[in-house]
């Protein structure tokens, strides 16, 4: 075993940490391999933050490294607010020692003079974005995992305008995190600087999610949801926003209904996996709904499920259901020219959202993955008008009340387009194959590849290397026309053996774009030990008739494209 990781392991075994993890460590150091795991790393920031499995070691979440994180970020915090009193809103999960983890962050920045609003049980992530900014809080923090496996938890930060930290931030928070030792942690709290919130922000969350999604014009009593939280947060607040909103034949799913951390019915309590939706499905054709809804258990990303051609309840992947939704709101939207408006997408979703916002005239600004690239752009172009934005992984925001992906007003959002279309005798899954037709099918499909511990990580750096060394030269007898690789900034146009500088910030992200319009996207994960590859492909449709037709003209094609890349 290599003396590193064995050192670190040796220095949890004595003070300052208590006896539990001391133990904890000596009985870990029986299975090196478990070991190594747990120490040959710190936890780091990625896309959606910081996450890892719970237990003791540098490579795992307690209470020492989320202390040491929070010991970090508090001195940042006063650091950069040294003429007033800090304040900070934390909110948490339904994970395991979510509820613990939360009390310890709020202890340390309130023993470091830093005012804490402590919610004071599980709440929606997008709630706590909208309480940033309500309370002027300087600073936010969740705690999640989001759609990861129950043995995970996490933790984001948030920056004064309700947005997930960018950089240069994020380096100096990091940095800041890195200069702090556990000897340097403050457990010891300081109450008064800690105050409780519940039902005062509750209601002014919810009141403002309906105030922003309620834009349709249907008869919202005439349709059946069928909405699932996958034993998450949203329990605490899609049901009440689609009530105001005027829903009143909504079915919850019971078994599924109540938080809990081992996500009991589902394998993954992820809505982008179709089986995590298994349940909510069965009862929606029982009862005949008209749309199903399952977020994940921070109630960031709804997956959906809509009547199709057939009238057959259908499962859409996150780039349908942005497309859908984004034309319902370009519709809808009241702006005009003095405006500018906008809408956010990423560079790894389907590229049909810049053709749709094109077509009405509207800017598509992409950025890397992950939500605070969009809460970004609003932050550095305030004189434009923010519409909302999504990404391919299930996650939409309405508007700019709360700069994270918000499922509670996406789901109220959906439910509008759903009682708009059958008002006018249409449904949801039309207005998709309408734009289809009348912009193209565009058809994407996502391979993740897991890449567990140390080895995993060093596979997937060898994977992207071999596609970096030995870039394809065609994809399904198309030519490569760009390659673009992030990590460098540089952008290839293979026929002309000419270069030029990406503008967004560096990412280990490579896209091939070849002649037709097919693209593939390559890149770990930032949250989890996954290798992710994006196919989207896309040809004319004639008809909404030939939809099927075409759909599995397209599949094939796909297919074929996996075949030649060896995925």
């Amino acid at each position: 075993m290599s003396t590193s990781f064995l050192a670190e392991a040796t220095v949890w075994e004595q003070p300052p940490f208590d006896n539990e993890t001391r133990q904890a460590v000596s009985e870990l150091k029986k299975t090196p391999a478990a070991l190594e795991d747990a120490f040959y790393k710190d936890l780091a920031f990625g896309t959606g933050g910081m996450r890892g499995i719970m237990g003791v070691g540098t490579n795992r979440v307690n209470k020492y490294t989320f202390g040491k994180t929070t010991q970090g970020l508090s001195n940042y915090i006063n650091s950069q607010f040294p003429d007033e009193t800090p304040r900070v809103v934390i909110g948490y999960d339904c994970r395991h020692n979510s509820k613990e983890l939360a009390q310890t962050v709020a202890d340390i920045l309130s023993a470091n003079g830093i005012k804490v609003y402590l919610f004071t049980d599980l709440r929606a992530t997008p709630e706590v974005s909208f309480a940033v900014r309500y309370l002027k809080c300087h600073c936010g923090i969740v705690l999640t995992a989001s759609h990861n496996p129950p043995e995970y938890n996490g933790y984001k930060v948030y920056w004064q305008d309700g947005g997930q930290i960018v950089p240069p931030q994020d380096k100096a928070i990091i940095a800041a995190i890195n200069n702090t030792t556990y000897k340097d942690i403050l457990f010891d709290a300081k109450p008064e600087n800690i105050t409780p919130i519940d039902q005062d922000i509750d209601e002014a969350f919810q009141n403002a999610s309906v105030k922003v999604g309620c834009i349709g014009n249907g008869n919202r009593e005439n349709i059946k949801i069928v909405f699932t939280p996958l034993h998450g947060t949203s329990v605490t607040a899609i049901p009440q926003v689609l009530k105001k909103a005027g829903y009143s034949h909504v079915t919850v799913i019971e078994e599924q209904a109540k938080p809990n951390g081992d996500f009991p019915t589902v394998k993954s309590p992820n809505p982008e996996e179709p089986e995590a939706l298994q349940m909510a499905m069965k009862k929606a054709n029982e009862i005949g709904a008209d749309i199903v809804i399952g977020t994940d258990p921070d109630a960031d990303r709804l997956g959906i499920a809509v009547r199709n051609e057939n009238d057959e309840l259908e499962l859409l992947n996150g780039n349908q259901t942005m497309v859908a939704m984004t034309k319902f709101v370009l519709d809808k939207a009241k702006y005009t020219a003095v405006d500018n408006p906008f809408v956010g997408s990423t560079i790894v979703s389907t590229p049909m959202m810049s053709v749709l916002t094109n077509h009405y005239g509207v800017e598509c600004k992409l950025g890397l993955t992950g939500f605070k690239w969009i809460a970004q752009m609003i932050e550095h172009y305030p004189n434009q008008k923010c519409l909302g934005g999504g990404e391919e992984s299930f996650g939409y925001m309405v508007g700019n009340f709360v700069r994270d992906k918000d499922a509670v007003t996406a789901t109220l959002l959906a439910c509008e387009l759903v009682s708009e279309a059958k008002s006018n005798g249409t449904s949801f899954f039309n207005v998709l194959l309408e734009a289809y037709e009348k912009l193209g099918c565009f058809q994407e499909r996502l391979i993740s590849l897991v890449k567990k511990g140390k080895t995993g990580a060093e596979e997937i750096d060898n994977i992207m290397d071999r596609f970096r060394k030995a870039p394809p030269k065609h994809i399904d007898g198309s030519p490569i026309l760009f390659i673009e690789d992030y990590a460098t900034g540089v952008r290839s146009i293979v026929k002309k053996q000419e270069k030029e500088m990406i503008s967004l910030p560096k990412a280990n992200v490579l896209i091939f774009i070849a002649e037709d319009g097919t693209r593939i996207a390559a890149r770990p994960s930032g949250t989890e030990p996954k290798i992710k590859f994006y196919v989207s492909v896309n040809t004319s449709l004639n008809s909404t008739h030939d939809y099927r037709m075409i759909k599995d003209q397209l599949d094939k094609k796909m297919d074929r494209i996996l075949v030649e890349l060896g995925i």
